[in-house]
């Protein structure tokens, strides 16, 4: 379990705490509060002034870097490098991660150099590792618990009675999940069912990990049960590995998945839309229209920036965009309407960071991971290796992949919830609004785990996962509709 803070030095405080840096300060005008300091003046600051200082910095490098003033950028990001720690404060912290970013994201700009650079790193894939970051997550944030237990509350009520269930775990990491529901089905007063389940995921290591853990559970319960492995990336899945079978009372659970899809979707429109530029007869400039509506802040000058190096919603961005129905994401989920399960619950982070423009991105990141790293701030030491782990090994690469990345490499593509259910609504399902002893055993979990600062909202029938007033995740059930 996660210790428990002891040192006064380490509690969230309006020094350290990023929401209320933030709630102080006002983010349109990124201008340079003293650029002309010399360095060793920096270091003098008051931690909430240098707060304040790091999220300027921050705006301003990243309306240099989309603008191409390079020159600007690199003196921006020589102050950050002197005020940025990723063992500092939760300022320091987070700005650490962003400062990597919007540097990798300039060397991406010269893709030989970048090449060069990344041939002569040191890279491990190292199974456990990956496994031990994502436990780690799972021990000191209450997010997946929640999740998995208004997951496995809309499986077993919409299962009562149900005599064969199989269930699809779309990424099928964690065992504790399945665990919880082979016991609770075990105490159903009709008896437990034949239960099968079936998880995807790219490594056969985890696959073999949660087959051992979740068989050797059913055998001390003395229940019939199936484990179906499938060794498959989700964007290469065939759905017929899935081996769905008639009679079957089917489920789908799929947390953290889907936006994956997205930046599929996005690769495709863009090929699309150059097709229609080369045969464009009327001299409409296509691809401006393409860089305005779903390109790369890299690809086009960001011309849509309010003066004074300020941030500005522009409707030309993709987030404020009307939803089109289109590419991999409606494929696979009209391949689970296919497959008609009973119940389908879906995961994903409430966050609006799919965004054309890098200025929205970064801003919209900003708040988001403010408010994790908040979190751990409350609840873990700072010199914890594990915490450190957990902010550079998931959320530091994150931060990179939506700030650094563009076009099909930016997998980290997370929408907001409304847009979710307008995807999952036009590929035939219906909303299944999760009940109200789901939601109650949601909430007394929470509480629990003793962390005063989360919040579960009800929204349209959906739970989102707040800190403190800011939307993190949301959990959502759907039907198909006949």
């Amino acid at each position: 379990m996660v210790a428990m803070l002891q040192e006064d030095n380490v509690t969230s405080s309006v020094a350290s705490s990023p929401l209320q840096v933030f709630s102080t300060m006002s983010l349109n005008r990124p201008t340079l509060l003293a650029s002309s300091s010399p360095f060793h003046c920096l270091k003098d600051l008051k931690p909430e002034e240098r707060g304040l200082y790091l999220i300027h910095l921050l705006l301003t490098c990243a309306n240099h870097v989309a603008s191409g003033s390079l020159q600007n950028a690199n003196a921006a990001l020589e102050q950050l490098s002197h005020l940025a720690s990723p063992d500092g404060d939760t300022m320091q912290r987070i700005a650490a991660y962003f400062t990597e970013a919007l540097a990798n994201r300039i060397l991406k700009s010269w893709p030989g150099l970048y090449k060069a650079l990344q041939a002569t790193q040191t890279r491990t894939n190292n199974v456990s590792e990956e496994i031990h970051v994502r436990r780690l997550f799972f021990d000191m944030f209450p997010i997946l618990k929640v999740s998995y237990l208004l997951t496995n509350r809309a499986i077993l009520e919409a299962m009562e009675g149900e005599k064969m269930v199989h269930v699809i775990d779309l990424d099928a990491s964690e065992p504790a999940q399945w665990l919880a529901l082979i016991q609770a089905f075990n105490s159903r007063p009709e008896g437990p069912p034949h239960l099968r389940i079936t998880g995807v995921h790219h490594q056969k290591e985890v696959l073999d990990q949660m087959a051992h853990r979740l068989i050797e559970e059913a055998e001390k319960l003395d229940i019939p049960f199936q484990f179906n492995p499938v060794v498959s990336r989700l964007d290469c899945l065939n759905v017929e590995q899935l081996r769905v079978k008639t009679g079957e009372a089917l489920a789908v659970s799929s947390v953290l998945q889907l936006h994956t899809f997205l930046a599929s979707d996005d690769d495709l429109m863009r090929k699309n839309c150059a097709v229609r530029f080369q045969n464009n007869p009327s001299g409409i400039d296509l691809q401006r229209v393409l860089m305005m509506s779903h390109g790369s802040a890299a690809e086009a000058p960001e011309n849509e920036m309010s003066n004074n190096n300020g941030y500005s919603p522009s409707g030309d961005s993709a987030s404020s965009l009307p939803l089109h129905s289109s590419g991999r994401t409606d494929s696979f989920l009209n391949a689970m309407w296919g497959l008609s399960p009973k119940v389908m619950v879906v995961t994903e982070q409430d966050s609006d960071h799919n965004g054309s423009a890098l200025m929205e991105r970064l801003l919209e990141s900003l708040y988001t991971y403010a408010a994790l790293f908040d979190c751990l701030e409350t609840k873990v030491p700072r010199t914890s290796q594990d915490r450190i782990k957990v902010e550079k090994m998931l959320f530091g690469e994150e931060i990179k992949n939506i700030i650094a990345c563009e076009g099909s490499e930016r997998r980290e593509r997370h929408e907001k919830l409304e847009k979710w259910s307008q995807r999952i609504d036009l590929a035939g399902f219906g909303n299944v609004p999760l009940s109200y002893y789901a939601m109650l055993q949601a909430r007394r979990l929470l509480q629990g785990c003793g962390f005063d600062g989360y919040r579960i909202k009800e929204e349209s029938g959906c739970a989102v996962i707040c800190w403190q007033d800011r939307p993190l995740y949301s959990v959502s059930a759907w039907r198909c509709r006949k």
